[in-house]
């Protein structure tokens, strides 16, 4: 599902306009990043969890010149489904 497609159901879902459904969407994902930008969890009941993971630096080879070099340290955002979700996932996979 791409973003308009997204929109598009929010919009049907949501008996609201179009603009409405894509302010809405761009205010949640802002708050969503803003949030995990100052290292705060964000936790959605039904949906799950959003984080940040810290990777550490590591010593990895060029593919090309296999020479060693280091890999730095940085932060990767991670989303672990909530057992609803997983529940809900699952039901709709056995039904088809």
């Amino acid at each position: 599902m791409t973003k308009i497609e997204l929109i598009t159901a929010l919009v049907q879902k949501g008996h609201c306009t179009r603009k409405q459904a894509d302010e809405a969407l761009s205010l949640v994902t802002s708050v969503l990043i803003d949030a995990l930008v100052k290292g705060e969890k964000v936790h959605l009941t039904g949906l799950g969890t959003f984080e940040i993971h810290e990777r550490k630096a590591k010593v990895t080879k060029n593919p090309r010149t296999l020479d060693p070099m280091t890999t730095p340290a940085k932060k990767a955002p991670a989303f672990r489904a909530s057992k609803s979700l997983k529940e809900a996932v699952n039901q709709g996979k056995q039904e088809k």
